[in-house]
């Protein structure tokens, strides 16, 4: 059953995540890492964008730039997991921020070549270190307890969320006052030194070192089709990008229709707000029913929100209904993290967080692809019902086959039960 339990005096708090041993350096140097997630990409479409002249050109390097990043993000986590990260960490960071810099430098006058800048801007996506993974991995080495590892994801989900949106402000202060490609070495300079000062923390040593033993250098990579509960962690992570990434330009056009666009960015806010409201809410919860069983929970009053919102007409119910949205977007990213953590063994935890974070992402691409194409020809609330659509359906799709899993499990424990007991009486 879907309960919490209220025992506030014995459970674990947000400071006590803080107190844990070596915890609050890393987490400190990978969210000013991960800072330049939120930094560079809008800085390297501004840069694109004004040193060729074409909006074509700057999102289509962008989409490549996206493309490589998620795609290769298993890829690049497997290897954090073999060699640890204290290998493969720096060269990537290096790489990267390297890449930004030439980018940079490429693009602080006009007149460099569309192909050339192009070709930079996928490798550099396809060089992005996954702080992210790294300091779940870490945590969770950290923190043994899962009532606490709770709390730790929750605060590092929290974290990373208000890092996009103190992003975007920063860059704005950076164009006002010199070139966009100032913003792109910035993004260079913040994943160097965050990278850096992550690996060289005493927890990330531990969290590589305490490998469980048959999670050797030379083991195979985690296979998704054959961890279920991480299959399906994943398959409810892409939908809530689904979704996310639809609900980001259903706003927009939802504004527009009311002749009041500068609105966009207040109800986006509202969606990041009651995104963090409900993540702190949710790792502050003792919960006595499995993560698996929460997720879809968690997706479905995520669809939900965002079909009442498409039925609003008035800005002011449209911003409410998105806040109430963002409430379960932290608490479902918490508890796929969770899934995913206690579906591998320690060794294959950062490949294990990585696909969760590539679904989410290529979903949310997804979402705005999709959801760019049918605007325009759909009304607006029915475009909110296809954006809701995904989380819907993909959470009753787990329920069902997690509730036929046990039906089977438990009929095979019967049939066991039965034979033993004949075996029992033949005797």
């Amino acid at each position: 059953m879907f309960t919490s339990s209220s025992a506030p005096s014995r459970a674990p708090s947000y400071a006590a995540v803080l107190r844990t041993p070596h915890a609050v350096r890393p987490f400190a140097a990978a969210l000013l890492g991960r800072l330049s997630y939120g930094v560079a990409p809008l800085s390297l479409l501004l840069a694109l964008k004004d040193a060729t002249g074409s909006y074509s050109v700057a999102g289509g390097s962008m989409a490549l730039f996206g493309a490589a990043s998620v795609c290769l993000s298993p890829a690049r986590a497997a290897l954090v997991d073999r060699y640890g990260p204290r290998r493969t960490l720096p060269p990537m960071a290096g790489l990267y921020a390297a890449l930004l810099a030439v980018i940079a430098l490429a693009t602080w006058h006009r007149g460099a070549p569309a192909l050339l800048l192009g070709g930079l801007t996928t490798a550099a996506g396809a060089c992005t270190p996954p702080l992210g993974p790294v300091m779940r991995a870490v945590w969770s080495s950290l923190v043994p307890d899962r009532e606490l590892l709770q709390r730790a994801y929750s605060l590092d989900g929290v974290a990373e969320e208000l890092t996009y949106v103190t992003a975007p402000l920063l860059v704005g202060i950076v164009v006002t006052h010199t070139e966009p490609a100032a913003g792109v070495l910035a993004g260079a300079v913040l994943v160097f030194v965050g990278a850096s000062a992550l690996v060289s923390s005493p927890a990330v040593a531990r969290a590589h070192t305490a490998r469980q033993p048959d999670a050797t250098p030379g083991a195979p990579r985690p296979r998704l089709h054959g961890i279920v509960a991480l299959r399906h962690a994943v398959l409810v992570t892409a939908a809530v990008g689904l979704c996310l990434g639809a609900l980001d330009l259903l706003v927009v056009a939802f504004t527009e229709r009311l002749h009041q666009a500068a609105a966009v960015s207040w109800v986006l806010a509202a969606l990041s707000a009651g995104s963090a409201v409900g993540g702190l809410a949710y790792g502050a919860v003792r919960w006595r029913s499995a993560a698996r069983v929460r997720l879809p929970v968690v997706a479905a009053a995520l669809g939900a929100a965002l079909l009442a919102a498409g039925l609003s007409r008035d800005l002011y119910v449209l911003a409410a209904l998105v806040a109430a949205a963002g409430l379960f977007v932290a608490p479902a990213l918490t508890t796929a993290y969770l899934i995913a953590d206690e579906s591998v063994d320690a060794g294959r935890r950062t490949q294990a967080g990585a696909w969760v974070n590539t679904a989410f992402n290529a979903g949310s691409s997804g979402g705005t692809a999709v959801i760019g194409l049918l605007v325009d020809r759909l009304p607006l609330a029915l475009c909110f019902a296809l954006a809701a659509a995904p989380a819907l359906v993909c959470a009753a799709t787990v329920t069902h086959l997690r509730s036929r899993r046990s039906r089977t499990a438990d009929t095979g424990a019967a049939g066991t039960g039965a034979a033993s007991r004949d075996a029992v009486g033949g005797a």
